[in-house]
């Protein structure tokens, strides 16, 4: 751990998670200013060690194993046989180091950022306490907590001791019966590797359809898919009840008794653990918000340069101020955060694109790790009717010689929504296996505001998946 015998800094970042470190990175790359990073659990933060890279961890092998069972002299080896649990667990470890951040802290040192290990909390204009110790920010205080995941209070939900996200990515035994309680981008994803692992899955959906932001067309195929690999899918559920006896926390573990009972629509269903995945909250009600006159417990609020308004040293970035809650959105909010700052703490103007975060705004790229994956940019075609845009629809299904040669029986679609006025793209979605990759070329696109005629000449290589690009555009001219 690095330990500053200074209590003065030119950047202090409460929260070490990838937005963090990369806020405080950029801050002060190619200068002698100093920065440190206050961190209560592990540098490196959700993303390193109980999101991301362990759930992504444990859906490769199932998505491995799903092409290997549809490709010919492959499937004939693979046959029936399920994971092997104990490996797969062993490499989502690799990932996680066990929950050792010792190698974050080392590239801390080596960029040249300090760790203050306990709770931060902002205690006036550029102070932040740290559990007795006052910390001075010269320049910046940058808030990078994130969010929490948020239990619904249901009667006895609480009281079972339900797992949430960061229990259900560092599983280390695979319950028989898991209920998981939402249908958005933890639950699909959770599912889908609780059931290549053996599990029995339930999913409690209070809507109608999985993935509500997402476009209808994807919502349907990821249902169909996590249905035929086995899941039940209870859609306008409504979780009336929870019992769990024999459940207790210890104060240094938790017991979770025997078999939870959930109260669902009258109905009854038995399981061996549940999933709480109805969505999260900002982790902002104890950084000390109130003292610098903000409202304690809520997303706070900021500009294009990720500054709070009225507070010229304090800076909210990544998920805890609302804007998109990405892992990858984040971490380039972070990057715009630092560069401000040092141009701030350097006397130069903020002129060019690069010190203003505009990709949140209609922009945002997101890939939803599920059977098929469902890859998007931009606005679904509700989103951009509401904002009054005149669309068009492009849509085909995924057919070309590079899904074929992928695997057999490949299934997928996508679609382009098309501002008429400007023949731009303004969003894209994207579902099949193995789809993630595609999802950038669109993010070029909608970004870059490239109209569908020089599209045309941007040729996909064959054979390939890309090459559903040219799909898209010859469906204009049917």
């Amino acid at each position: 751990m690095t330990m500053d015998s200074s209590d003065e800094f030119d950047v202090i970042v409460i929260g070490g998670g990838p937005v963090g470190e990369n806020a405080a990175s950029y801050a002060i790359a190619g200068s002698d200013r100093t920065a440190v990073i206050v961190e209560h659990e592990l540098v490196g933060g959700e993303c390193s060690y109980w999101a991301c890279m362990p759930s992504k961890s444990l859906l490769r092998p199932g998505q491995v194993l799903d092409t290997a069972r549809n490709m010919p002299g492959v499937q004939e080896l693979v046959g029936d046989k399920p994971l092997d649990v104990e490996a797969v667990l062993a490499r989502r470890e690799s990932f996680t180091h066990a929950l050792d951040d010792s190698s974050q802290v080392k590239w801390a040192e080596s960029a040249g950022i300090s760790v203050v290990r306990g709770h931060g909390r902002i205690s006036g204009e550029k102070t932040v306490d740290v559990d007795g110790r006052t910390l001075t920010a010269r320049h910046a205080v940058v808030l990078a907590t994130g969010t929490t995941a948020s239990v619904p209070n249901t009667p006895g939900l609480r009281d079972a001791l339900p797992w949430i996200s960061r229990d259900a990515t560092n599983l280390h035994e695979v319950p028989r019966r898991v209920a998981i309680i939402g249908g958005g981008v933890v639950a699909c994803e959770s599912a889908t590797w609780l059931l290549s692992l053996g599990a029995e899955v339930t999913m409690i959906v209070r809507g109608s359809a999985l993935l509500a932001n997402a476009e209808p067309f994807a919502s349907e195929l990821v249902a169909t898919a996590l249905r035929d690999r086995g899941a039940t899918i209870l859609f306008h559920a409504d979780l009336q009840s929870v019992s769990r006896p024999g459940a207790q926390d210890t104060g240094i573990g938790k017991i979770h008794g025997g078999a939870a009972h959930l109260t669902v629509g009258g109905e009854t269903i038995t399981v061996d653990e549940i999933v709480v995945a109805a969505g999260r909250k900002p982790a902002s009600s104890d950084v000390g918000l109130s003292a610098v006159g903000l409202e304690d417990g809520k997303f706070v609020e900021t500009d294009d340069h990720l500054q709070v308004p009225g507070l010229d040293w304090l800076y909210a970035t990544g998920d805890v101020n609302g804007r998109a809650q990405l892992t990858h959105m984040g971490k380039y909010q972070a990057r715009v955060t630092g560069d401000v700052i040092a141009a701030r703490a350097d006397g130069r103007p903020l002129s060019g694109k690069r010190f203003s975060a505009t990709a949140d705004h209609r922009q945002v790229p997101q890939v939803v790790f599920t059977p098929l994956e469902v890859a998007s940019v931009g606005q679904t075609e509700k989103q951009a009717r509401d904002a009054g845009v005149d669309v068009e629809i492009l849509g085909v299904d995924i057919a070309v010689a590079g899904s074929s040669l992928q695997q057999d029986d490949y299934s997928g679609h996508a679609q382009l929504i098309v501002d008429k006025g400007t023949d731009t793209l303004v969003g894209a979605s994207f579902v099949g296996p193995g789809v993630a990759e595609l999802v950038h070329a669109a993010t070029v696109a909608v970004v870059g505001k490239v109209t569908l005629d020089d599209l045309w000449h941007a040729v996909p290589s064959y054979p390939t998946v890309s090459e559903v690009w040219l799909r898209l555009l010859e469906s204009r001219r049917e």
